[in-house]
């Protein structure tokens, strides 16, 4: 009977687990956009609407729309999507491109499916509008006049890409601080000195001396002091060095 209600417990404590999953999976927001570009070109309106942030091999979703506020025919039509690999050079992440149509008045919207941001950009993404178009306006008594627009480039900032590499190293960097300070404080409590490159370096004296001589030593109290010595000395020497060299890098 007790094993049936173990049992039974055990059903409903899964249930329950798997009804929390499916309420919290409910809860999680959709995909965060922000609109990065909302203006006016003379006869269209042009919006860009994308992810707002996310992280290097994260992925980037993009809606571009174009407004006609008259008659209007575009003859090229191209949106751009740069990244910056290391935070510098740019590369080209995605394009949105279209020729040879007509708005009239008409609102058209462009969905770039999501695409992934190469491994080692981070920083501001850059999106470059390139568009040439003729627009039809009506002046005086119904008259038409017909303007061509050639040539015109728009850019803006975009997605943001944490540099999560920056992160990373600023982690390490505490990590190693951290180790750093407790092995002063082990030094201490084992030489009774800091730990500064001078101490180092007349404890590598006082190890010399007593790794030339141990082979005459005959106390086991002794060989372990070296033993100690030699331990904590490399340890020491080691973390020392490379988080100072560490520092000085950055």
């Amino acid at each position: 009977m007790k094993s049936l209600e173990r049992l039974s417990a055990a059903f409903m404590i899964m249930i329950f687990t798997f009804a929390l999953i499916r309420f919290v999976n409910a809860q999680t927001p959709a995909e965060s956009m922000k609109t990065f570009f909302d203006s006016d070109v003379p006869g269209i309106r042009i919006q860009v609407n994308a992810t707002a942030e996310t992280q290097p091999t994260g992925n980037i979703t993009a809606v571009l729309s174009l407004k006609a506020q008259t008659d209007v025919r575009i003859e090229h039509f191209n949106l751009s999507i740069f990244g910056f690999m290391n935070g510098t050079d740019k590369v080209l992440m995605a394009n949105i491109t279209d020729n040879n149509f007509s708005l009239n008045n008409d609102l058209k919207v462009y969905n770039c499916s999501s695409f992934e941001v190469p491994e080692r950009v981070w920083d501001v993404t850059y999106g470059e509008i390139t568009l040439a178009y003729s627009a039809t306006y009506t002046v005086g008594s119904g008259i038409l006049i017909v303007i061509p627009y050639e040539n015109i480039t728009i850019g803006f900032p975009m997605t943001h890409v944490e540099n999560t590499y920056l992160k990373e190293i600023e982690e390490q960097q505490q990590n190693l601080n951290n180790t750093l300070e407790q092995l002063k404080e082990a030094f201490w409590e084992s030489f009774q000195m800091n730990l500064t490159a001078e101490n180092l370096a007349d404890l590598n004296k006082t190890y010399s001396a007593l790794r030339g001589s141990a082979s005459e030593l005959d106390s086991t109290r002794r060989a372990v002091t070296v033993l100690a010595i030699t331990t904590v000395f490399f340890v020491a020497t080691t973390v020392y060095l490379f988080v100072r060299k560490s520092k000085q890098n950055w």
